[in-house]
């Protein structure tokens, strides 16, 4: 039943697609941006949100074939997983971990999990590629972790919040609006194609945002808070862009239009 509306979906796309071409005439750039966007769409659907329960056994095992990828404008596929971060990684201490949710909750409590209570959440799993805002695409991930979406329902946000920052080690920080945190496709990712993470790919847990830049996914997270008004983050507060979309290739602060991120402190 799934496959069938992917179809029927993948068809009205299609039909979008036809209108708009010819509706664009001669403006060639936009059309080829969106049949970009589609051909993209058809790739990635069916790679998102595979199965709930152990990380390794995502159902699509032609996810990782990628002879006809087409990348978001400025990327190119690497090898490997690069790991890429500012300063030291730092050290895990089980007993002192906690995940906190704090800030403009519904209730106007903290929220805490353990480390032993936090890996106790649900699995799920994404199967996505990774996009660094240095232009490198690391392909067809498979992540496993706690979906966003379980961390809202558990520590619901307050009716007027807007954006969510999320806290790591060091004080390290990414500021995100709340329905691309709350997407079903953004997880807290503890294991990697079935693997856990290694301390510099961010274990015990880090961000995924695969719609975003990486710099937008936080290694070693250790929690949210929840926001009435956007507020800039580590990297954004260094000239990367506010909201970091990759189709949008939203790379840099100069980049911003009017009304896309907060002044500069």
């Amino acid at each position: 039943m799934a496959e069938q509306y992917s179809r029927v979906a993948l068809d009205v796309l299609s039909e979008l697609l036809a209108d708009q071409t010819e509706r664009l005439g001669t403006d060639h750039r936009e059309t080829t941006a969106t049949r970009v966007r589609l051909d993209y769409w058809q790739r990635q659907h069916r790679n998102r949100r595979v199965h709930s329960g152990e990380p390794g056994k995502a159902r699509d095992a032609t996810s990782r074939v990628f002879d006809d990828e087409i990348l978001p404008p400025g990327q190119r596929l690497v090898e490997g997983w690069p790991a890429r971060h500012y300063g030291p990684v730092p050290k895990f201490r089980q007993e002192r971990w906690e995940f906190r949710v704090f800030g403009a909750t519904a209730s106007g409590d903290k929220h805490s999990w353990g480390f032993e209570e936090f890996i106790e959440l649900p699995l799920v799993t994404v199967v996505a590629d990774m996009h660094c805002v240095s232009r490198k695409t690391v392909p067809g991930n498979e992540w496993s972790g706690v979906a966003t979406s379980t961390i809202l329902a558990l520590a619901p946000p307050a009716p007027d919040v807007t954006h969510v920052m999320v806290w790591a080690e060091y004080g390290f920080s990414a500021n995100i609006r709340l329905h691309e945190f709350a997407s079903d496709q953004t997880l807290l990712a503890r294991f990697r194609n079935g693997e856990a993470l290694t301390p510099e790919h961010g274990f015990p847990v880090r961000l995924v945002v695969p719609s975003l830049y990486a710099y937008k996914g936080p290694k070693w997270v250790r929690g949210i808070e929840y926001m009435t008004e956007d507020r800039r983050g580590f990297w954004e507060e260094r000239g990367y862009h506010n909201i970091g979309e990759v189709w949008a290739e939203q790379r840099y602060s100069y980049q911003e239009d009017l009304g896309e991120g907060p002044s500069f402190a």
